[in-house]
């Protein structure tokens, strides 16, 4: 491709720049209660961006700048997902965020996070791939801290120091693979990494996919996850547990795509998927915080993503596989996060008594999404998961399904210990945080329900079984989009 060609190719994520800096200047210049200028020029930005993905996946898939970035169906189904969970983000946190002081900053930082996760998605050089980390993670320390309170301070350096130590790992990690491999892009190292000592390939994978997974959130980088969900503002928190997930669980398919069998990095990733899921779960089985409880949810969850890319370049199905559970769980997740945020004085699970009297809509939601989450059917993530644990299988990591499958029938007890107060006919006081659990709150009043937070909650739930019903088209489309 030629230079014009290459920009032209890279339109989704310059618009979500544009759109970013556009977001933060206007909002520079408009009172408080007009910040919804800079909220709509943040939506616009990722929608035409999701356009622009959708017209790029038409034409052939390739590497531009110097095969630094790769344009496939990897990459463009990732900029779709990451842009729509974003406007998704964005929306269901309206309510939260409409005629604040930092308002249209955080519209800023959310699409300049979501583009490092889409610089991730395709990167194909391990210069890229640092940039991405960078881009990704910067803003994020940023969106933790927002809320200016002990809690959050505390959880946004938790997160700034890990991500500190883990990106120094990977820059670590680059380092090795390039001193081996005598370049850092992916179509050299492919080559090179077969001939070099398969005990400094290990050094550089173990440093690289480090940085990854703090960006993904699974073991060992997921001890922030648990506390910046639960001290970040709700769409802050629906962001974190999502957008970044896809960027860096699409970088590590890429990265570990081109290694050599002279290391078993597929029992690596299968260990990593494994830990993730049982620990995840297990932390999860004790919370009675729903922000934390979905906190350790979505660490267990990534370790149902690894399993597609511990079988990468070994299972036809892996990476159709991944991109179909990762928009599932996008939708999942962020449907989930939707309800919380529509009811934001219910902190605890006790809280969530009497909601499916008193909100039945919120309530049929969260069944939906809780109930996604563990997979059942009709939703996506019951499709996402048949077919990853079938891409493993087919790989030939047969234990790694088996221990899948235990942690999936594990993790509908903590979804279960949410869903059940909601049906109790115990009166609807939730309590308020802090306070001692004997002394009920009244019910939300008028000013603290979000009915925009609900109609994203419908529209989510609505999303998770449409989807589910058309996960065999979404297969068959990202299978036609490889092929090409």
């Amino acid at each position: 491709m030629n230079s014009g060609s290459d920009i032209l190719a890279v339109l989704p994520e310059l618009l979500v720049l544009v759109g970013a800096i556009a977001a933060l200047l206007s909002g520079s210049f408009l009172p408080r209660n007009r910040q919804v200028v800079a909220r709509w020029i943040a939506i616009s930005a990722l929608l035409a961006s999701a356009v622009a993905a959708a017209v790029g996946m038409t034409t052939p898939a390739g590497a531009i700048f110097e095969a630094s970035f790769a344009v496939d169906a990897g990459s463009g189904f990732a900029r779709i997902i990451i842009v729509l969970a974003t406007t998704f983000v964005i929306v269901l946190g309206a309510g939260e965020l409409s005629g604040t002081r930092r308002e249209s900053e955080t519209y800023a930082l959310l699409l300049l996070a979501a583009l490092g996760a889409m610089v991730l998605s395709g990167a194909s050089d391990l210069l890229i791939l640092v940039t991405g980390y960078l881009l990704a993670s910067i803003p994020l320390y940023a969106l933790i801290g927002m809320n200016r309170t002990s809690q959050a301070a505390e959880a946004a350096m938790k997160t700034y120091l890990l991500g500190a130590l883990l990106g120094i790992t990977m820059m670590l990690g680059v380092a090795v693979l390039y001193g081996v491999g005598g370049g850092t892009s992916y179509r050299q190292l492919e080559v090179a990494l077969t001939h070099a000592p398969a005990a400094a390939v290990a050094v550089g994978l173990v440093g690289v996919l480090g940085g990854l997974m703090f960006k993904a959130g699974g073991v060992p980088g997921h001890f922030w996850i648990p506390d910046a969900t639960q001290a970040a503002g709700t769409a802050a928190a629906a962001f974190l547990t999502t957008v970044p997930k896809i960027g860096a669980l699409i970088a590590a398919y890429r990265l570990v795509d081109i290694l050599p069998g002279s290391i078993d990095w597929p029992l690596l990733v299968g260990l990593l998927a494994a830990a993730s899921m049982t620990l995840g779960n297990f932390a999860a089985f004790w919370q009675d915080d729903v922000r934390r409880l979905l906190g350790w949810s979505t660490v267990s969850q990534v370790g149902y993503l690894l399993l597609p890319v511990a079988v990468a370049g070994r299972a036809e199905l892996a990476l159709p596989a991944l991109l179909l559970y990762l928009s599932g769980y996008a939708a999942t997740n962020l449907t989930a996060f939707a309800v919380v945020a529509a009811l934001p004085s219910r902190r605890a699970l006790a809280d969530y008594r009497g909601v499916a009297r008193d909100h039945p809509w919120l309530a049929g939601a969260l069944v939906v999404s809780l109930l996604g989450l563990v997979g059942t059917p009709p939703t996506v993530v019951f499709v996402g998961k048949l077919t990853i644990f079938t891409a493993a299988w087919d790989g030939g990591l047969v234990w790694l399904v088996i221990v899948a499958v235990v942690n999936t029938v594990a993790s509908l007890f903590y979804y279960l210990r949410w869903l059940a107060p909601m049906f109790s006919r115990a009166p609807a006081h939730p309590r308020q945080p802090g306070s001692k659990a004997d002394a009920p709150a009244p019910v939300e009043t008028a000013s603290e329900r979000r009915p925009r937070s609900t109609g994203v909650a419908l529209v989510g739930a609505l999303a998770i079984l449409t989807m589910g019903l058309a996960s065999g088209a979404i297969i068959s489309m990202a299978e036609s989009t490889l092929a090409h």
